[in-house]
């Protein structure tokens, strides 16, 4: 190991954590001299307690403020092409186990062992997201293996988001292997048909995690009016069509993702019940209610309104808002589904301000159902930010 770099934890940081499947190292919990601020993004480093025992083999960051991420609980790992593959083989038996259809996200960082990689598979082809500075210089690798592990002829690099400037990476987006899809892939899920643009989409082009929301949403959709506000390429609003809605109503401020909803929709036999509102939601929701305009079935998925703590006051103003806005356009005995996607919210705070809001709505209401990303997306139980996506399901009264 006298190849590798060395980082060390100061006298009162606790190991037990490193010891017992933390993943991350703060900056402010090593001894960070010369020879660690040295250590160039993206390299590898034994993680060694204050009494200098190895811990762990970390990847070092020095400008984030994760400034180590454990990448293998031995110290004397090596990350290559086999370790690649051995990490990528396991996430993909598990998706294989779970899903008939070649679409999930088949890497969730940490929780899988892949520390700030995300790889979202879309038949095929997949996208990568390399938010920490080991994977975006591995990222030829990284495409390399996986088109071997898991048969793919297209691998498509998204670099861009909140996660990569936290980390100093530049934002960039290109085709590692093979050739950029010529149009929108079509996604079948829950009986639905999305179409997601690899290239050109928000994340990797389409969003994974809601799919068992979207199944219960389902249940209560049949044979009703749906508004799905913050709708992206139309998520809850085609899985209420596929199940039987009469009518859907996609809210977004987003031309290009309200054409792809409606194409999804036009794809699946259902394009004359589609409706689409190009709008800012919060004046979109004001002014359907000024119009006396009722569903029965109201979905809100807004974007990250709390992506850090610092922002979780305002944040969380935000959710109470939509909550507010939203109650009075479901109809008596109608139901009202409200997310989040901030892992600065818990469930507590956000279930606190949508309860808050409905009432501030003028409306009462019964909570029936609290949802999570779908498997696909697994926690890591010691990493509270891998359990980020929250749904609540409500039935308001007259």
């Amino acid at each position: 190991m006298s190849d590798l770099p060395v980082i060390r934890l100061r006298p009162k940081s606790k190991p037990q954590a490193i010891r017992h499947g933390f993943p991350w190292v703060f900056a402010d919990e090593v001894v960070t001299d010369r020879r660690t601020r040295a250590i160039e993004a993206g390299a590898f480093a034994v993680l060694e307690d204050a009494e200098r025992r190895a811990l762990a083999l970390v990847t070092v960051n020095p400008v984030s403020k994760i400034i180590g991420r454990v990448m293998d609980g031995d110290p004397a790992a090596r990350i290559d092409g086999d370790w690649l593959r051995e990490r990528l083989s396991r996430a993909l038996a598990m998706r294989q186990r779970l899903y008939d259809a070649p679409f999930y996200r088949l890497v969730h960082a940490e929780a899988d062992g892949l520390p700030g990689l995300v790889i979202d598979r879309f038949g095929d082809a997949a996208v990568i997201q390399p938010n920490a500075a080991w994977a975006d210089r591995m990222a030829g690798e990284i495409a390399t293996v996986l088109a071997e592990v898991v048969g793919l002829s297209t691998v498509i690099l998204n670099g861009q988001g909140r996660a990569r400037g936290l980390e100093g990476l530049d934002e960039r987006m290109e085709v590692l292997l093979g050739t950029a899809p010529a149009a929108p892939v079509q996604v079948p899920m829950n009986g639905a048909i999305y179409l997601a643009d690899l290239m050109g989409g928000q994340k990797t082009g389409l969003f994974f995690d809601q799919r068992p929301n979207h199944a219960f949403a389902q249940r209560l959709a049949k044979g009703g009016r749906v508004l799905d506000v913050f709708s992206h390429v139309g998520g809850f609003g085609l899985a209420a069509l596929a199940a039987g809605a009469t009518h859907a109503t996609c809210v977004d401020g987003s031309a290009a993702a309200l054409d792809l909803a409606g194409q999804g929709a036009a794809a699946m036999g259902a394009g004359e019940k589609l409706a689409v509102i190009q709008s800012d939601a919060f004046k979109a929701m004001e002014q359907l209610a000024e119009q006396g305009a009722q569903f029965d079935l109201v979905v809100c998925d807004p974007p990250a309104f709390a992506p850090s703590k610092p922002a979780l006051e305002a944040g969380l103003r935000a959710y109470e808002r939509v909550a507010k806005l939203a109650a009075p356009l479901v109809a008596p005995g109608g139901y009202l589904g409200l997310c989040s996607c901030s892992h600065a919210a818990d469930l507590t705070a956000f279930r606190n301000v949508s309860a808050r809001g409905i009432g501030r709505g003028g409306r009462r209401a019964q909570l029936i159902h609290t949802g999570q990303a779908g498997p696909d997306h697994p926690t890591l139980p010691q990493l509270a930010e891998t359990g980020y996506l929250k749904a609540l399901f409500f039935r308001l009264d007259g």
